[in-house]
C-alpha cells in the first residue's frame, strides 16, 4: 500500500480526491489537510510515501510548503496550471494531477510512485523543477485581477476576487458583489473570453459565476441546476442543463 497525504485549500477538492485514492485499493491515507501550515505540522509526525500537494494555495504556496519540508517524500503536484508549466514537470522525476482529476490519470501518477519506490529513487532537485515552472508560466496568458464598471464620468476599479457573478439585464451587464451591483462595459460573452476560466464559469447563457463563491450545487427538475453563493443573502442562480456538466467539472464533483 502506498502511504499519502493530501494537501489542498479547497475542502471539496480534498474530499474528491481523497474519494479517488480510496476507491483504488492501492492507497493507505495518512492524513489530510487544508491549511499548508498544519499540513507541515503534521507531515512532521508522520512517514509517508507521497504528498498530494497543491500549488496554488494562499499564505503558502505548494512550492514554499515543499521547502520547508523535511525529509522530502516524493510529490504528486495537483493543479490547475495549462500546458506551458506542466511541460516542466514532465521533464523531472515528479509527477502532476490536472484538475479536474481523473482516475485514469491517478492511476498513471500511482503507477509511477511504485516505480520510484521500488527504485529508491531519490527526489528531484526541486530548486530546478522551480525556476522551470517559474520560467513557463512566465510564458502562460495573463488575466486580469481587476475589472472597470464606469458611471459618468465615474470609474470604480473592482476586484474580480469580490466579484460573486456578472449577469445580463435588459441589455446591460451587472458585476454583482455583496454590496452593490455594478454595470460593466462587457457582454457575458466576451467576459467568458477575457476572465480566468479557472476562476470563472458561465453557468447560463446570461451569467458568469465566481467559482470561489459557490457554496452549494443543488440538482433541479429537467436536467438542470440550482447554484447557491457564500453571500450574505445566500444568492441563488440558475444552471442551464447544457451547462451543468461543465459546472461540475469546474469544481471537481
Amino acid at each position: 500500500m502506498i502511504r499519502a497525504f493530501v494537501v489542498d485549500d479547497e475542502p471539496l477538492a480534498v474530499t474528491r480526491l481523497t474519494r479517488l485514492l480510496e476507491e483504488t485499493g492501492r492507497v493507505e491515507l495518512a492524513g489530510t489537510s487544508t491549511d499548508p501550515v498544519d499540513a507541515l505540522a503534521a507531515l512532521s509526525e508522520k512517514k509517508v510515501d507521497v504528498l498530494f500537494l497543491d500549488i496554488h494555495m494562499p499564505g503558502m504556496n505548494g512550492f514554499e510548503m515543499l521547502h520547508l519540508l523535511e525529509p522530502q517524500p516524493l510529490v504528486v503536484f495537483t493543479t490547475a496550471y495549462d500546458q506551458y508549466a506542466l511541460r516542466a514537470f514532465e521533464e523531472n522525476s515528479v509527477d502532476y494531477l490536472l484538475k479536474p482529476i481523473e482516475v485514469s490519470h491517478l492511476a498513471r501518477a500511482l503507477d509511477k510512485i511504485e516505480r520510484l519506490r521500488a527504485a529508491a529513487a531519490a527526489p528531484p532537485e526541486w530548486k530546478t523543477v522551480f525556476e522551470q515552472v517559474a520560467s513557463a508560466l512566465r510564458q502562460a496568458p495573463e488575466y486580469p485581477e481587476r475589472i472597470a464598471s464606469r458611471l459618468g464620468e465615474r470609474i470604480h476599479i473592482l476586484e474580480l476576487a469580490r466579484i460573486t457573478h456578472f449577469f445580463a439585464h435588459d441589455k446591460l451587464t451587472y458585476a454583482a458583489t455583496e454590496g452593490k451591483n455594478y454595470v460593466v462595459d462587457h457582454t457575458v460573452a466576451e467576459l467568458e473570453q477575457k476572465l480566468d476560466p479557472r476562476r470563472f464559469c458561465r453557468i447560463h447563457r446570461a451569467t458568469l459565476v465566481n467559482l470561489a463563491w459557490v457554496r452549494e450545487v443543488d440538482a433541479w427538475f429537467g436536467g438542470r441546476a440550482l447554484v447557491r453563493l457564500k453571500d450574505a443573502r445566500s444568492s441563488e442562480l440558475h444552471v442551464a442543463r447544457e451547462r451543468t456538466a461543465e459546472l461540475k467539472k469546474r469544481l471537481g464533483i
